[in-house]
């Protein structure tokens, strides 16, 4: 049995920033970084209005956890080429805002970016990927350590728990099927629907939190009109490609056009090669 429930995107503006249903984001980030996380609070982004006009083909919030680590939750529906890049603005923006004016940058805090996107971005076989920041030597190939000290100073053990991470998920490169529990998250994120043998961390809580039915009159509306608006961007971006490659198939046409003319072709003859009209043929002899 599969139990259809609200989208994450929209749940992450409505209902999941309410602390009681903190469970359901801590569970995914459970499985998504393979420890037990609990968020102690949800920091305010820009992306955050709740209104019709907000930009609802992208997502972000900005959470706290216990270890004062910082972790953005960003969903993007719509292609942006240059992804990658605001996935670095995002994390350095948010450095600079949680770092008090006359702090030593020991008081950096650790920022993790979990990226889920519905789009295929970059070239990989995978569905989920995660980047860390690690210094390799040049010559010895050994990877750089803290010393004793930091590691006392900064109650850190490498390098790279002292830089952002990145989480990567494709949403639309998973297969559907559900090999582990991050699978199963995996698999909630891309069909918004819960199976009755999962058991990851927060699903459960998903499945109540994020029923369509326990949503007020109002909130259903709401929750409505961001489906909407989902399926008017797709067509938009549908549209916007057709009409590009249409564009481009008449252009092409017409260089053939141009070449049968300069060949001494007559116009049924060219309408026959190109498919075009007589008269868009005799047109563009008139040129």
């Amino acid at each position: 049995m599969t139990k259809r429930l609200i989208r994450f995107d929209w749940a992450i503006k409505r209902l999941l920033r309410n602390k009681a249903n903190f469970i359901v984001l801590e569970g995914f980030l459970s499985e998504l970084l393979f420890e037990r996380i609990t968020i102690i609070r949800i920091l305010e982004s820009e992306s955050n209005q709740e209104t019709d006009t907000d930009k609802y083909n992208r997502v972000d919030i900005l959470t706290e956890n216990t270890k004062g680590e910082l972790i953005i939750i960003e969903i993007q529906n719509t292609y942006e080429i240059d992804y990658f890049h605001r996935m670095t603005y995002g994390v350095s923006k948010t450095i600079a805002e949680n770092i008090s004016l006359g702090q030593p940058f020991e008081f950096v805090k650790k920022v993790i970016s979990v990226n889920i996107v519905y789009f295929d971005l970059g070239q990989g076989k995978d569905y989920i990927y995660h980047g860390k920041t690690e210094f390799t030597g040049l010559h010895e190939h050994d990877i750089l350590q803290l010393s004793v000290r930091q590691k006392e100073k900064f109650k850190k053990e490498n390098v790279a728990a002292i830089f952002p991470e990145y989480y990567l998920l494709k949403v639309n490169s998973f297969s559907d099927t559900a090999k582990d529990t991050l699978d199963e998250w995996m698999y909630f994120l891309k069909n918004s629907a819960v199976k009755q043998e999962f058991t990851a961390h927060g699903l459960k809580e998903a499945a109540q939190v994020l029923d369509i039915m326990q949503l007020s009159p109002e909130e259903q509306y709401s929750y409505n009109r961001h489906l909407y608006n989902l399926h008017l961007k797709a067509s938009e971006m549908l549209s916007m490609r057709e009409e590009a490659e249409y564009q481009i198939k008449m252009e092409s046409k017409k260089e053939v056009v141009n070449n049968c003319i300069q060949l001494g072709y007559d116009n049924n003859t060219i309408a026959r090669i190109t498919g075009l009209p007589i008269e868009e043929i005799e047109r563009l002899r008139l040129k």
